[in-house]
């Protein structure tokens, strides 16, 4: 069989992809009236089209491009191990940039977690962690710990057992008769404090939900997972640190294991390299992906105690814990990751994310002050406003419109519902940062005009 290697024509792009390839998080029918962006390269923090049409990616392509598209540094690194090692099982085999990665991890988080535990994405370690912690209270002959908790409006994946500890409607029910439900606690969103309720109240109260499902249930209760500081999926929620510090602390005193999903919300995302290191404490289990690898290969890790490694290692192989897939762990991901790390290590990131998200905070003040703006907030380089669309009409289409009048503004922005967040690369210069709050304003408004 020969195969048809002519390159596309640029004007074919979108009507083929749309017959070839269903896109992820997409009702496709949407496509009807909804601009799909054939992109030709990327350089930085832009994105091109065929025609030569620039898009600023102000969302980091789904929150995973740190340093920008085509980064020098993590293309070098890349071009080297290529010529080195692509690939090896993990299983009975190592590698040099699997150890590094892992030796690295671990020295991050002061050596607290470590054992590096590989995957290919978001959904696959939140499923590798919670195996985990069910196998390790297994292990120690508490079989009956097989419960979990999450958090209220949490995502934490798109994979049965993930979906078992998302609580948004659109992603799990369709499949709810395949999924085994967690126990769901109060979400600690600053947006829901009752009137006069301060933040600490708020938190409190919170906590109190998780403290009395515990006393209940606690010997049943495997682990408790959470996105720290800001659920991201379910329209960039965010809250205190003392809540992750009051959950370290419930935890602890019922026996039941702490995951952070720091998918989205690691890699300095929150202002620290880690959410976790902003309430000072540290889970059982950390989840990492999207940005470790810099955006460029899909990688995921689970870092976790040395007490739950211990609980595995022994001379019976069913105590072991016995979960892979062929790419663990694969040579070209972990380099992707070390280049990014490096690219942390050499430019003082953390300090010149907090200089250029104060910026960016200066020139979004506006929409502080509109009248159709709800909860203006940031975390780090995270920002997030509600739009107020008092009509369930607007509120349906609010989001795709948004999008559209984005991109006839040179803005790749991709709103939650009714919320409209940026999560830029760290690597916008203080024009740019500028030029995109004005913009964000512009497609603001005119997709309220569209309403009027």
């Amino acid at each position: 069989m020969t195969l048809n290697r002519t390159p596309l024509a640029p004007d074919d792009w979108v009507a083929r992809s749309l017959q070839a390839v269903w896109h992820p998080c997409t009702q496709m029918k949407h496509h009807e009236r909804v601009p799909l962006i054939p992109v030709a390269r990327g350089a930085g923090p832009w994105l091109y089209d065929p025609a030569g049409q620039r898009y600023l990616d102000a969302i980091s392509s789904w929150w995973v491009n740190l340093f920008g598209h085509a980064n020098p540094q993590i293309n070098a690194a890349l071009k080297t191990q290529l010529d080195t090692l692509e690939h090896v099982m993990l299983a009975g085999c190592t590698h040099q940039p699997a150890i590094e990665l892992a030796e690295r991890l671990a020295a991050l988080t002061q050596h607290t977690l470590g054992h590096a535990f590989f995957a290919s994405d978001g959904a696959s370690a939140v499923e590798i962690a919670l195996k985990m912690s069910f196998h390790t209270w297994r292990n120690r002959g508490y079989a009956d710990k097989r419960e979990f908790i999450c958090v209220a409006g949490s995502y934490h994946g798109e994979t049965i057992g993930a979906l078992g500890v998302t609580d948004v409607a659109l992603f799990k029910d369709a499949y709810d008769p395949l999924i085994r439900h967690a126990h769901v606690v109060a979400s600690p969103d600053v947006r829901l404090a009752q009137p006069g309720e301060d933040a600490a109240a708020l938190t409190a109260r919170a906590l109190d939900s998780v403290r009395a499902l515990l006393e209940a249930r606690s010997n049943h209760i495997a682990a408790l997972i959470v996105e720290p500081l800001v659920q991201c999926a379910a329209g960039m929620v965010m809250h205190e640190p003392s809540y992750l510090a009051g959950l370290r602390a419930l935890c602890e005193r019922y026996a039941v294991h702490l995951i952070a999903d720091e998918i989205a919300v690691g890699c300095g995302r929150t202002g620290t390299f880690f959410a976790c290191e902003q309430a000072g404490i540290w889970p059982d289990f950390l989840c990492l992906s999207k940005g470790i690898s810099g955006g460029y290969l899909p990688l995921s890790i689970v870092l976790s105690r040395d007490e739950i490694f211990a609980e595995f290692y022994d001379d019976d192989t069913a105590r072991g814990f016995l979960h892979s897939h062929s790419y663990t762990g694969n040579p070209l991901a972990c380099r992707a990751a070390l280049a990014t790390l490096d690219l942390f290590d050499s430019g003082k990131v953390l300090a010149a994310n907090a200089e250029k998200s104060t910026l960016l905070r200066a020139a979004l003040a506006p929409l502080a002050e509109h009248p159709r703006v709800r909860h203006l907030r940031q975390c780090g380089t995270i920002f997030a406003f509600d739009a107020v669309c008092d009509d369930p009409a607007e509120a349906r289409t609010f989001s795709r419109r948004f999008f559209a009048h984005a991109l006839e503004r040179e803005l790749l922005l991709r709103p939650i519902g009714t919320t409209v967040y940026l999560m830029p690369p760290y690597i916008l210069e203080p024009d740019e940062l500028t030029w995109l709050a004005a913009r964000t304003c512009e497609s603001f408004d005119a997709t309220l005009k569209d309403f009027r």
